[in-house]
């Protein structure tokens, strides 16, 4: 798991699709760029900015690209596994389900990489298979309740409350360590 806490991904970095085409990323890339750059009065966000910059160099250069997307599909299999130890593979029907998933794939997140515990809200939503637009209510009602935070870096992380939450009610360790629900009202 050594390589999630050096990986970034780029695309999650510039809010676009691994299908993007050089235009959208160029794009994409100044409206963001203007929005953090480190001269803006308020100091802007110069890491965000390096990560944008960074992010923009690899994906905007074609043998860049296709060696960072070799490395990128290696990152997201390991996601994927993670997910697999979080749910059994079925598709939430509700808002309730969903929240439970979010929660599970942060618990399991944090449990195997305590180093990068948090994960952006494309890689949750591609994970889950749900538009991001879907989870917004529900993360914003994990955030409330405090059983979620945002971390420095943008991403979410399941927080103590969270942990102490999918431990006490909702989700147990099974023996193959997969992550089942034993209570249906949150």
């Amino acid at each position: 798991m050594n390589d999630d806490i050096v990986f970034v991904d780029y695309y999650d970095v510039l809010q676009v699709s691994p299908t993007a085409d050089e235009d959208t990323i160029r794009r994409i890339f100044r409206h963001l760029a203007k929005k953090c750059h480190p001269d803006l009065p308020t100091g802007g966000n110069p890491e965000l900015f390096r990560n944008l910059v960074k992010a923009h160099d690899v994906l905007s250069d074609p043998e860049k690209r296709t060696a960072y997307d070799v490395k990128h599909q290696e990152y997201w299999d390991r996601k994927w596994q993670i997910l697999g130890r979080a749910t059994n593979g079925s598709i939430p029907e509700n808002n309730k389900q969903v929240r439970e998933r979010i929660l599970t794939v942060l618990y399991v997140q944090r449990r195997s990489n305590s180093q990068n515990p948090g994960l952006g809200e494309i890689e949750l939503s591609r994970m889950l298979r749900t538009p991001i637009e879907f989870m917004e209510f529900d993360l914003w009602y994990l955030l409330r309740k405090g059983l979620v935070e945002r971390l420095e870096t943008g991403h979410m992380a399941i927080s103590v409350e969270g942990v102490d939450y999918v431990e006490a009610h909702t989700l147990q360790v099974n023996e193959d360590h997969l992550l089942s629900s034993h209570i249906t009202e949150a």
